[in-house]
């Protein structure tokens, strides 16, 4: 289910001095799907991004440093009658801040670099989410986690890490220098096929184009929107869309806050 060392599913990370055990038992019935079926995310994944791209993100290096994000999947315990996702679960996400030096302005997974003292990536991701949003990560499950992928402009080997919250209380911006948006955005407004269209750098031309999502404050695309993708997809929650709505970074970028919504 995971590589790189990262613990299995019922194992131990700690995060500080405390024990958090990873238990995919937690999660709650609609998001049953996609943890008990991620070992299947990195086909996903790879279905959806071009040769080039695919090889660029996924190569593994040996001089790249270790980093961890939270996929923090947020709602009620009980899906709705009938199935599928409850209106009212989200999932957290960030915008890096204008002035970083690596993906500035990006939307992005909570998350960053290890630290030395960090006990694996789940230690890592629970730090790196309290420190960027001020969650309360006692309030939450870590589940499972993904596939460790190279992310080749910041050489950073990533494992997102899975977790739940029935409510995981409040959010906010931290550190303004860091972060410009902390936010709980409704997992519907990525189901949502009118939120979806493709996206690539003009540098690097159409044939590197990977999945996004248009909402209200935010373009999520790169690595964070190739792993929704393919979470939506593993989960069967993937509504048909138009793949081949495909539109250049900046000229998405401008539609942010004009198209699309996180309730639309």
């Amino acid at each position: 289910m995971s590589a790189g060392g990262t613990p299995p599913p019922d194992g131990d990370a700690t995060h500080g001095r405390v024990t958090v055990p990873l238990t995919p038992d937690a999660s709650p019935s609609w998001l049953r799907p996609l943890v008990d079926n991620v070992e299947q995310i990195p086909d996903a994944f790879r279905r959806r991004l071009p040769g080039d791209l695919l090889a660029m993100v996924s190569r593994s290096r040996s001089n790249g440093r270790e980093a961890a994000v939270l996929v923090l999947f947020s709602g009620p315990r009980s899906a709705p009658p009938g199935g599928g996702v409850p209106d009212d679960a989200d999932l957290l996400v960030t915008v890096r801040a204008s002035t970083l030096r690596h993906h500035a302005g990006q939307a992005a997974f909570p998350g960053g670099a290890a630290d030395p003292g960090d006990a694996g990536p789940v230690a890592t991701a629970l730090r790196e989410a309290h420190e960027e949003t001020g969650i309360d990560v006692t309030r939450l499950r870590p589940l499972a986690t993904m596939e460790r992928t190279f992310i080749a402009p910041s050489r950073f080997h990533v494992v997102p890490v899975l977790a739940y919250s029935p409510d995981p209380g409040p959010v906010s911006v931290v550190n303004e220098a860091e972060t410009a948006i902390v936010a709980r955005v409704p997992l519907r407004a990525f189901i949502n096929p009118d939120n979806r269209l493709m996206v690539y750098r003009g540098n690097l031309g159409r044939r590197w184009a990977g999945p996004a999502f248009l909402l209200n404050e935010m373009l999520v695309w790169g690595f964070t929107g190739q792993v929704i993708s393919a979470m939506l997809d593993v989960a069967g929650w993937a509504q048909p869309w138009d793949t081949h709505d495909v539109r250049e970074l900046d000229d998405a970028m401008v539609l942010v806050g004009d198209e699309g919504g996180p309730l639309g």
